[in-house]
This record gives C-alpha cells, sequence and structure tokens, in this order.
C-alpha cells in the first residue's frame, strides 16, 4: 500500500478510503471479535501491546508482545525486561508498567476486565478510568483510545502524530503537537468526528484511513 508524502485533502481521503474501506472494515471487524469471544487474558495482552505503543511504533509494540506473551501473566519484572532486550527501546520501563498494572488489576478486579469494561454505561468515564487509576501504567488517552478500539468499542479517536499531522494539514488544528490535556484532546477528538461526518465517512474508519495514508499500512 502507498503512503501519502504530500500534504493530504478532501479528495485523497475520499480516494484512499473507497480504496481500503473493504480492508479497514475487515481490521474493525477482527477488533469487535476480541470483545465479543476474547478472554480476559486476551483483553490484558491488548493492554499491554498499547503499554510498548506509547512514544514508540505500531511494529515495535507487535514485535515486543510476541517477546512477552507468554510471561504476561506472572513473568517477573526481571524476566520480562530480559525478554524486552533488543525488541523495545525501553525494556526495563516497559516491564516495571506491567508488573505493576497487573498487580493492580488482580487486586482490583481479579483480572476481570471484560466484567470492569462493560461496568461503564458512559464511554468518556470508561477511558478516563484506564488513564487517571494511578495502578494502571502507561496509558494516556492516545494510548487508551488505542486499546479500547482494539478490543471493539467504537467512538475513540487515537490521536498519534499520523494523525494530528494529517489533521493539521486539513486545517483542523493549527499545530499537530500532541493535545496534553483531557480537554483539549477531547476537543481535537470532536473535532475529527465533526470532520468525518462532513465526508459521510465512519468516525472509526476515519481514523484508520488517515493513519494508512501516513504509513502505508493497516495495521492495530
Amino acid at each position: 500500500m502507498k503512503k501519502e508524502t504530500q500534504p493530504i485533502t478532501i479528495e485523497k481521503i475520499k480516494k484512499a478510503h473507497a480504496e481500503r474501506v473493504d480492508e479497514i472494515q475487515k481490521r474493525l471487524s477482527e477488533f469487535d471479535d476480541i470483545w465479543k469471544s476474547g478472554s480476559d487474558s486476551k483483553l490484558w495482552e491488548e493492554m499491554v501491546f498499547c503499554f510498548f505503543t506509547g512514544g514508540c511504533s505500531a511494529k515495535m509494540g507487535l514485535n515486543s508482545i510476541e517477546a512477552v506473551r507468554p510471561l504476561l501473566m506472572k513473568g517477573t519484572h526481571e524476566e520480562l525486561t530480559q525478554a524486552l532486550l533488543g525488541k523495545h527501546r525501553y525494556p526495563n520501563a516497559r516491564a516495571g508498567y506491567i508488573v505493576a498494572s497487573r498487580d493492580f488489576l488482580q487486586e482490583h478486579c481479579g483480572m476481570r476486565l471484560r466484567e470492569k469494561l462493560s461496568s461503564f454505561d458512559d464511554d468518556l468515564e470508561r477511558r478516563d478510568w484506564l488513564v487517571k487509576e494511578k495502578g494502571i501504567k502507561g496509558l494516556g488517552y492516545k494510548e487508551a483510545s488505542h486499546y479500547l478500539r482494539n478490543i471493539g468499542f467504537k467512538g475513540y479517536a487515537i490521536l498519534d502524530k499520523h494523525v494530528l499531522r494529517s489533521m493539521a494539514e486539513l486545517k483542523i488544528i493549527d499545530d499537530p503537537k500532541p493535545p496534553n490535556t483531557r480537554s483539549r484532546y477531547l476537543k481535537y477528538e470532536q473535532l475529527l468526528k465533526k470532520f468525518a461526518d462532513q465526508l459521510g465517512i465512519d468516525f472509526d474508519e476515519m481514523d484508520l484511513v488517515l493513519w494508512s495514508m501516513k504509513t502505508g499500512e493497516i495495521l492495530k
């Protein structure tokens, strides 16, 4: 898949969406299946993947999750760090995120992530809990949105550098700098939703369209 090297335009978005919609919908369906039939351990694995992608690439996240999958439930900090050497930019720090968050979730909800995430009536409260809960390490608003999207929840924008650059090129925002507060994140998210509505493109599909135009891929 070719990535866009010139500034993104509305015409290019419409063309890319038409060309990639089947692949994008297939990927979103795979995310849906995780929520429909995935175990709590799978939901935990997807959370750890998003620990890995914070400040790093999706590919680094995928390589890292492969390296630690056997250790996710019981691996020690040292074992996780060793497994991540050569796989992740911050092996010791990310191993610490896993151990601290796992300890908290085991105590807080017995690792029953499906039950916990289902308990929220409000979509924003669900994401706020992931970001604001001190026991969970490594999830800002972008990573929490990424996590929820990847396990089948709808309506969250993953405002990573590719999407933010696209929004700036489209004059939706003035600056592609990542939003550093909840209110700013919500503002950018609403602006992107409005833009998607104007183009008649499903919001969750829009996120993947913009990401794929910048990277040439549709990953997770």
